[in-house]
């Protein structure tokens, strides 16, 4: 599983971490976040984000 960049402001969403504060378990892909799911520091929605 690759990482995936948010292009806005840089935070890096690495699959194998997810995001355990917001509810993500580790080893969630990106592609099965949930559609509610955005960035956790500037708040930019899934299509803001690029794969590394």
């Amino acid at each position: 599983m690759g990482k995936y960049i948010c292009e806005p402001c840089g935070y890096v969403y690495d699959p194998e971490l997810g995001d355990p504060d917001n509810g993500v378990d580790p080893g969630t892909a990106f592609k099965d976040l949930s559609e509610e799911w955005v960035c956790p520091i500037c708040g930019a929605g899934q299509d803001m984000f690029v794969s590394e």
